[in-house]
């Protein structure tokens, strides 16, 4: 098949694409590369089939694919903070030009959105029947509403003009070819520690995430599309909860470091707890995430040691 990736150059696209070029398939990556890196995708630029287009999705294109990635946004809330009107702008037009070309040339197409269109929730863990609990003029709104708004364009296109859509909500997920600058606490933890600064930690660290390794994210991904008579949303995460404390008292341990804990005072609106229910993805896709935080550690922690010794 012809696969459309947005955000292709990025953390999770680069790493969809790797695996849509070893199934065999003709893949287009656009990125207007604002987070996303050529140094993600240098090792495909020679495979007769990969192309990259450089290309921000807030403007219209005309590509004829059977299936279509819609992964392009910035997801860390450093990058997508910078500039929350362009964020906000990228989840509603870049989504909505997706959906047309969708309806256009009867592609199927995914939306990558997030476990943020729950807020800081009230329901724990966050099944995907729960509305959310979102600031709606927030500093992160232009992230949270951004995808709560793409998942409402998605159903509309649907329910009207019958796009073949998938929806997923990725819960935080980790892995190499994070970047360095990408603000999100596994990548900022593993950096403070592998240079034996501070490990910050915002608030007391009693803050629960789930983190899931990107290996396990892809399968569920590709489960998801391939699914008939399924089309989401469905929560893909790993339902192992950690606090923000024994990530980074893991870290430390893995790296060997000499770095001491610090703390800072808690961002507006940071969720104080975010697990998935994984039911559906379990009962829908037969997924389950298979790669323990200690292991996944494991094989991210070489990634950024490797980019800290080329600066």
């Amino acid at each position: 098949m012809r696969v459309l990736v947005t955000g292709g150059a990025g953390f999770i696209g680069s790493h969809l694409c790797d695996r849509l070029i070893e199934q065999g398939h003709d893949v287009i990556a656009i990125d207007n590369f604002f987070t996303g890196s050529k140094e993600n995708i240098r090792h495909l630029m020679d495979h007769w089939n990969f192309e990259l287009i450089r290309h921000d999705i807030t403007e219209p294109i005309m590509l004829e694919v059977d299936r279509i990635y819609h992964f392009a946004c910035p997801a860390s809330p450093v990058h997508y903070q910078y500039n929350p009107v362009k964020t906000i702008k990228t989840n509603v037009m870049g989504t909505i030009n997706m959906l047309g070309m969708a309806k256009r040339v009867r592609a199927r197409v995914m939306l990558a959105s997030t476990s943020e269109v729950y807020g800081d929730p009230k329901v724990h863990p966050q099944k995907e029947d729960y509305w959310g609990h979102v600031n709606p003029i927030g500093v992160r709104s232009c992230y949270d509403e951004g995808k709560r708004v793409a998942e409402t364009l998605m159903m509309d296109y649907h329910r009207q003009s019958g796009v073949d859509i998938k929806v997923i909500r990725i819960f935080n997920t980790y892995g190499p070819r994070m970047a360095l600058n990408d603000g999100r606490v596994v990548s900022n933890f593993i950096i403070q520690a592998l240079q034996n600064k501070p490990i910050t930690i915002y608030g007391d660290g009693s803050q629960t995430r789930s983190f899931q390794y990107v290996d396990d994210l892809l399968d569920g991904i590709f489960a998801m599309m391939e699914k008939e008579d399924f089309i989401g949303p469905v929560n893909l995460g790993n339902p192992d909860e950690f606090t923000i404390k024994a990530l980074a008292e893991a870290i430390i341990d893995l790296t060997g470091s000499r770095s001491e804990i610090i703390h800072k005072e808690l961002p507006k609106d940071d969720p104080t707890q975010r697990q998935p229910d994984i039911y559906l993805a379990r009962e829908q896709l037969n997924w389950y995430p298979s790669i323990k935080l200690t292991e996944g550690l494991k094989k991210t922690i070489p990634y950024f040691e490797q980019k800290l010794k080329n600066l």
